[in-house]
């Protein structure tokens, strides 16, 4: 009879901060790529953030490191990732992600049937997003405009409500043509967000039955063990699908269960049953919406106590930055930046030891570091309230 490897919270929590180099930065000859693509993508709604979360997972990074292999080398890339939402990808996997993405299935549409773009219609704005940036770099209308004299023009009919406003028809499958690998962020102009096509270095094609297998077991390796229900909620896809992934035998024979806690149903990639025997320690700053707070789970684990009540907004993670202690969720803290100078709040939901108050200092003087300011720290209540 095959023994499954019985697994509890401090050697998950000490794995995941070690391998999310949370525990030790990446060496700083480390290509800012492969931190990127440890994480499995960093959050880039607002890429201050994102810049935070890179930088701080390497040695002597700073925000300008970043935006170089941003725009620059462009061995990252600024797109459309997980849950549809803007996430830094490394370049050279984004045929890996576009493939795994676009297998994911699409939900019913939130908008009315006379908003929505047929299935015919959303491939053909599609491809009419990869005519017009073949060789360019357009702002949204700029765009738009390309779009509908590639189409017609239903695609702008001004009907998709957002933020008190209405935008062009054509807008619902932004995201998609992302995953389809023909759209990603370029560098802004002026205060306007432009669009442009992948780099070489991201071209290709990878079959979905091929990624959807190695995506699993990213996904273990990074945040194992996990269930299929964790790895659907990361995803925003159904849970049924990701349970019936999980089955696939081309997922099943790279994959094995372990007990975690008692409970059977947690899984990791094959052979990737090795965990530290010494719980995590230290003392870390997150960013909003980092990696290591959205998808590791359990969330009441990481979130303990006091925490998931502070940290959380409505049981999500990363609408607060967060104080990591010990691998564990342990306070917030907020940064107010005023010309060469950072004021970073921090409020811990307990006591710190004199060894954990240095460690934040050193810290604080990192997060300057990354964010080329000087940096002053305060420990106090964080007043503003969540993503603000």
């Amino acid at each position: 009879m095959t023994t499954i490897p019985k697994i509890a919270w401090p050697e998950v929590s000490a794995r995941r901060i070690e391998r999310q180099f949370l525990a030790t930065p990446a060496p700083a000859d480390v290509p800012l790529a492969e931190v990127v693509a440890t994480m499995l993508g960093a959050h880039a709604q607002v890429l201050s953030a994102a810049e935070l979360s890179v930088g701080l997972r390497t040695a002597g990074a700073t925000r300008a490191d970043v935006r170089a292999a941003l725009w620059e080398d462009r061995s990252l890339v600024k797109t459309f990732g997980p849950r549809g939402t803007v996430h830094l990808l490394p370049a050279h996997e984004l045929p890996l992600w576009c493939a795994a993405l676009s297998a994911v299935p699409r939900g019913a549409s939130p908008f009315p049937p006379d908003v929505r773009l047929t299935e015919e219609q959303q491939e053909q704005v599609v491809a009419a997003i990869g005519e017009a940036l073949a060789d360019a770099c357009l702002t949204i209308d700029e765009l738009g405009e390309e779009v509908v004299a590639r189409t017609g023009a239903w695609a702008g009919d001004l009907v998709m409500p957002a933020f008190q406003d209405l935008w062009p028809r054509w807008r619902q499958v932004l995201h998609r043509a992302g995953w389809a690998g023909v759209l990603c962020f370029g560098p802004n102009r002026g205060r306007k967000v432009t669009y442009t096509r992948p780099p070489a270095a991201a071209e290709g094609a990878t079959r979905t039955d091929e990624a959807l297998p190695a995506f699993v077991r990213r996904y273990l390796r990074a945040y194992g063990p996990a269930t299929p229900q964790h790895f659907a909620k990361w995803l925003a896809a159904p849970t049924g699908w990701a349970a019936e992934v999980f089955r696939e035998p081309a997922v099943g024979g790279g994959i094995e269960e372990v007990e975690f806690e008692g409970a059977r149903g947690w899984w990791v990639a094959s052979g990737d049953t090795e965990f530290p025997a010494v719980p995590a320690r230290g003392v870390r700053l997150l960013p909003y919406f980092d990696a290591y707070a959205i998808a590791a789970q359990p969330r009441e684990r990481l979130f303990p106590g006091k925490a998931y009540q502070r940290a959380l907004a409505g049981g999500q993670a990363g609408n607060f930055p967060v104080l990591l202690v010990n691998g564990l969720v342990a306070g917030v803290w907020h940064q107010r930046r005023s010309g060469r100078r950072t004021t970073v709040t921090v409020e811990p939901l307990g006591r710190l030891t004199a060894r954990q108050e240095r460690e934040l200092g050193e810290q604080v003087e990192r997060v300057g570091a990354v964010l080329e300011a000087r940096p002053e720290l305060v420990l106090g209540e964080v007043r503003t309230g969540p993503h603000a």
